[in-house]
């Protein structure tokens, strides 16, 4: 079986937004390659894709430590030669500690998970779209809207997501002259397994326990796949893409 022209790779594809979007994606064409913690997951993504190898490539990935994503990429290279789209996607946060309470642990983690771990999966992505011919990719990082506005508790996780802009802001700077695009991503509520307690209730800026509305994942992923669809020529530098009646715009 001929592989398609375009591949990518997708962090976190195991569930929620990362599944969704490599489901997109396999859609619009791209072989994907889907990197994650746990392999089980990852294969049923790849079995709801229906599209078996070399159209989907299951890659057990954990993104804090530096020899497995260097394994990711090597796979990678190994399978299509070449890629066209990094997905970093893959993320993690405390979840409703207060700042006082955090352990270093803690801390180190978030920072391992979402920022450490998308600058390596990164420099591998464009160490590789560099030399490549035809050369050029491209980069799209999950910033989150907390990249911009944080949650009450939520510090090890914002501080990251403000990070990964200016890992956004320098890779497409960096990557201007090697036709690397980079672009960010910034997703509000979208109703997934791990934040279920959204449509519950989730501590507003003011103290009080509201419930939030969420959009739908696929609607995400849409935004995705158009990001990554474009031609090299154009670049989305931020999305927004957020429930449109979830507490984001507007005083707390």
């Amino acid at each position: 079986m001929q592989t398609p022209a375009k591949v990518a790779v997708v962090t976190g594809a195991g569930s929620g937004i990362g599944r969704a979007s490599a489901l997109a994606l396999v859609e619009a064409g791209f072989s994907v390659a889907l990197a994650g913690r746990r392999r089980e997951m990852l294969e049923e993504t790849a079995k709801l894709a229906n599209a078996p190898p070399p159209r989907t490539q299951v890659v057990p990935t954990d993104v804090t430590d530096p020899a497995s994503i260097a394994a990711l990429f090597d796979a990678v290279k190994g399978t299509y030669g070449r890629i066209d789209l990094l997905f970093n996607n893959a993320g993690t946060s405390t979840r409703g500690i207060p700042f006082e309470e955090l352990t270093y642990e803690q801390w180190s983690n978030v920072v391992a998970t979402n920022l450490t771990g998308s600058f390596l999966c990164a420099q591998h992505a464009f160490r590789m779209m560099k030399q490549q011919q035809p050369r050029g990719g491209r980069i799209i990082n999950n910033g989150s809207v907390s990249a911009h506005v944080p949650r009450r508790n939520s510090t090890p996780y914002v501080a990251t997501k403000h990070a990964l802009t200016g890992l956004t802001r320098s890779l497409s700077l960096d990557g201007r002259e090697h036709d690397i695009a980079c672009g960010q991503i910034d997703i509000g509520n979208a109703a997934t397994e791990r934040n279920q307690d959204t449509a519950r209730g989730r501590l507003q800026a003011t103290g009080r326990v509201e419930a939030e509305a969420r959009m739908d994942v696929r609607d995400v992923a849409r935004a995705v796949v158009y990001m990554a669809t474009l031609p090299l020529e154009a670049n989305v530098q931020f999305m927004t893409v957020m429930a449109t009646k979830m507490p984001y715009i507007g005083r707390g």
